[in-house]
């Protein structure tokens, strides 16, 4: 009996040996079944592995654990809890059952590859899927979900399918939602259907709702969502719903984002909406056919901060009588509606707003005085409107002011000193208005943060200053269509970051400055229509076109001139965000006595990041002289050169016709000799060539493009000869073109501007430029691709 509590002590021992050798010899087994489901996953599913992200996914008998790979992160047990690929670019045919094995795998992230397949699950009875979290988003899905993953996933809480090819019935591919379910995701996809017909059987965790970007239609919502009570975060955004907005979304009470834009909702916003919008936070429903007024239940909204009413046709006094009540709204966008009469004063007591976007309305009379008494403005943009009047010098209060959009309008007056000194103003755009006065001599001194002074078609005088030189993140400087003169200050070689530079229609003098070509990102120059004199810098072509890479899109119009001499607006590169083409030909452009002309609208994105240069160059109509400088051959991605109307002399370089891309090139009324270089047979894309009142002489080239361009582009020459003008051997003089050549020209003036557009503004900011044309029947005339009918911007 002495030996038994040691006996007891040993037998004790003895079996926390053998559970402990037992649980060792489990995990050990668990961590290998662990390791060949990986690697199964690895060799199944994975084709290309670009980025080496799985490299260190190998067996070795001296680690048997994956709790040290990539992407791979184990619980406290050893076991694999979570798998994260996000934006490993894996490329492959998606095998998830071979995941699904892994028994305490709760999250899994394979967001940013190239998956395709689809969510396919035939292993669900030998093992069950426990994961709480998947997202798929950014891949190539395409195929319909298995109706068997989402049986077998019960306990799965967050779906992320965004961003892929996912196509079908999303009512009938999503009726077995688990009730476990919080979050859903499918935006960007192209599942169809009738939404109002989608049955959720249990949605009571439900708060994110994200529907978006998609081909849904119906006219209604699903009954069985006003059940989802938790729901917080609604996205219908982007599809084809229509009728009016169902007012049973106002049984979601906990809503605080609801994103209903860009439907084709129509009529009323229904008044039992803001009856219980009092957690709302984020509404929008821009871009829908909603007339009528803004309810006044929405001032029960207390919570919202942000309200998007764009693109509709509202109209009445609902900013006087809803909106400025609204005691936490941070941003107001209601541009492109119906509404008119002045700008309420009461719009100042929203001292939380830091966004008003009242842009393309009918508003008339003066800026408010008073929208400053809040120092958190940061955009206002009233763009597009009726205004008149000066600038209230109390927006020089708005000292968090980045933005200023006054475009278009018909204010006059001259700028007050303090806006062009707001500490934070990065963009002022005033174009299309009749402001007078000078560019202040200090600019840029006290601060330098413009990256975009847009103030063309005003009545600026004066000189540009010394000290542009300082405003080193400008962008855009657009300067055209004043009344400014005298010389371009060498300065302007310092700004690194400009990218566009419009000068004509002024009268400035004196030498172009070779400094222009330390200009790198420069690759828009446009200086027609002044009195320059002296030579072509040869340094243009030096360093231009490597442009500063951001996250800017400019959206512009080009206004093309048709033939009407009075037309003062001939080649005009615009920035045209929130104005609509009714406001433009409804007032700028008939001020301007212009009726023929053509408006091609798109979005600039700069995409050169080294090696380019500038893609469009305009010395037309001034005093230069001397020869072509031979260097501008080095311009790869020249589009347009314009160099007619001058007093040029000696012969075309031959170097030129490597200017492959060049689409446009005008060299007329000028005093050239010699004969047109053999190396422009190799310009393919030209669509306008110009050499027309020169003194050129010999046969024009049977090869390449020049043969398929009316005569009058080679008239008034000493010497021309050969198609299309009368034959070399021909005794017949040059006459006047007749009418059926007029008529040829003319045909040809629209085939070479839709040149200029598939070619010249493809390239503007460094290249890309998603671009659309307004007139279908250009489809029908010229066989050009990738160009789509522009939508309504109303």
């Amino acid at each position: 009996m002495v030996d038994e509590p040691w006996l007891q002590f040993i037998t004790h021992c003895f079996i926390f040996y053998l559970l402990a050798a037992s649980m060792a010899s489990s995990q050990n087994q668990n961590q290998s079944n662990e390791v060949k489901a990986l690697l199964d996953f690895k060799k199944n599913s994975i084709e290309a592995d670009p980025k080496g992200f799985l490299e260190d996914w190998i067996w070795s008998p001296s680690s048997s654990s994956p709790c040290s790979w990539v992407g791979v992160s184990c619980s406290l047990t050893g076991e694999v809890s979570v798998l994260n690929f996000t934006n490993a670019g894996l490329i492959g045919r998606l095998h998830i059952d071979d995941l699904i094995v892994l028994e305490n795998l709760q999250h899994l992230h394979l967001s940013g590859n190239s998956f395709s397949g689809n969510l396919f699950h035939d292993k669900a009875s030998s093992y069950p899927c426990i994961i709480e979290t998947l997202d798929l988003s950014f891949n190539n899905l395409s195929e319909p979900i298995s109706e068997t993953f989402f049986k077998s996933c019960e306990s799965l809480a967050s779906l992320n399918l965004s961003v892929n090819r996912l196509s079908g019935d999303f009512p009938s591919l999503f009726s077995d939602l688990p009730p476990s379910i919080e979050f859903l995701d499918i935006s960007y996809n192209n599942l169809s259907g009738n939404l109002s017909t989608f049955e959720i059987k249990d949605c009571f965790k439900l708060f994110v709702l994200n529907l978006s970007n998609n081909a849904l239609h119906g006219n209604g919502i699903p009954q069985s969502l006003t059940n989802c009570k938790l729901l917080e975060n609604l996205d219908l955004s982007d599809n084809k719903l229509q009728d009016e907005i169902p007012a049973a979304l106002s049984n979601l009470g906990n809503l605080k984002h609801l994103n209903l834009a860009h439907n084709n909702f129509s009529g009323n916003i229904p008044p039992e909406l803001g009856t219980t919008c009092r957690t709302l936070v984020e509404l929008d429903l821009s871009g829908n056919k909603l007339s009528s007024e803004f309810p006044e239940t929405f001032k029960s909204c207390d919570s919202l901060q942000s309200l998007n009413l764009g693109n509709n046709q509202l109209s009445g006094h609902f900013l006087s009588t809803v909106i400025s009540t609204l005691p936490k709204l941070e941003i107001l966008q209601v541009p492109f509606n119906n509404i008119s009469g002045a700008i309420p004063l009461s719009l100042g007591n929203l001292t939380k707003l830091q966004v008003l976007n009242l842009n393309s309305n009918a508003f008339s009379g003066n800026i408010p005085f008073n929208l400053c008494y809040s120092s958190s403005l940061q955009k206002l943009q009233l763009a597009g409107n009726f205004l008149s009047g000066p600038i209230p010098s109390d927006i020089g209060k708005c000292k968090n002011l980045r933005t200023i959009d006054f475009s278009l309008n018909n204010l006059n007056g001259t700028i007050p000193p303090n806006v062009w000194m707001l500490p934070h103003l990065s963009d002022l755009f005033i174009w299309g208005n009749s402001f007078s006065g000078e560019i202040p001599k200090d600019i840029c001194l006290r601060q330098s943060n413009f990256e975009a002074l847009i103030l063309n078609n005003n009545l600026f005088s004066g000189k540009i200053p010394e000290s542009i030189r300082h405003c080193k993140n400008l962008t855009w400087l657009s300067l055209s269509f004043n009344h400014l003169g005298g010389e371009i200050p060498a300065g302007i070689g310092n700004l690194q970051k400009l990218s566009i530079l419009q000068l004509n229609h002024n009268s400035f003098i004196g030498k172009i400055p070779p400094e222009l070509g330390n200009c790198k990102s420069l690759i828009w120059l446009d200086l027609n229509n002044n009195y320059f004199s002296g030579n072509i810098p040869s340094e243009l072509a030096s360093k231009a076109g490597i442009v500063f890479n951001n996250d800017r899109q400019w959206e512009y119009a080009f206004i093309r001139n048709e033939g009407e001499k009075d037309c003062n607006v001939i080649n005009s590169l615009l920035y045209f965000e929130g104005i609509g083409l009714e406001r433009l030909h409804g007032g700028f452009l008939d001020s301007n006595s212009c009726s023929a002309v053509r408006v091609y609208r798109g979005t600039v994105i700069s995409t050169f990041t080294s090696n380019g240069s500038m893609i469009y160059l305009d010395l037309s109509f001034n005093l230069l002289f001397g020869s072509i400088p031979d260097s501008l051959s080095s311009m790869s991605h020249l589009q347009v050169l314009n160099l007619g109307h001058n007093r040029l002399t000696g012969t075309i370089p031959e170097s030129l016709g490597s200017l492959r891309a060049l689409g446009i090139l005008d060299l007329s009324h000028n005093q050239l000799e010699g004969k047109i270089p053999t190396s422009f047979k190799f310009l393919s894309f030209l669509s306008d060539l110009d050499l027309s009142n020169n003194n050129l002489n010999g046969s024009i080239l049977s090869e390449g493009q020049l043969e398929t361009f009316p005569a009058s582009r080679f008239e008034n020459n000493t010497g021309l000869c050969g198609s299309p003008l009368p034959p070399c051997d021909s005794s017949k003089p040059q006459t006047d073109i007749n009418p059926s050549t007029e008529k040829e020209s003319n045909w040809f003036w629209l085939a070479a501007w839709i040149g200029f557009i598939n070619g010249v503004i493809i390239g503007v900011c460094g290249g890309l430029i998603l671009f659309q044309v307004k007139k279908q029947w250009f489809l029908k005339i010229f066989r050009i691709t990738r160009w789509a009918e522009t939508p309504s911007r109303r």
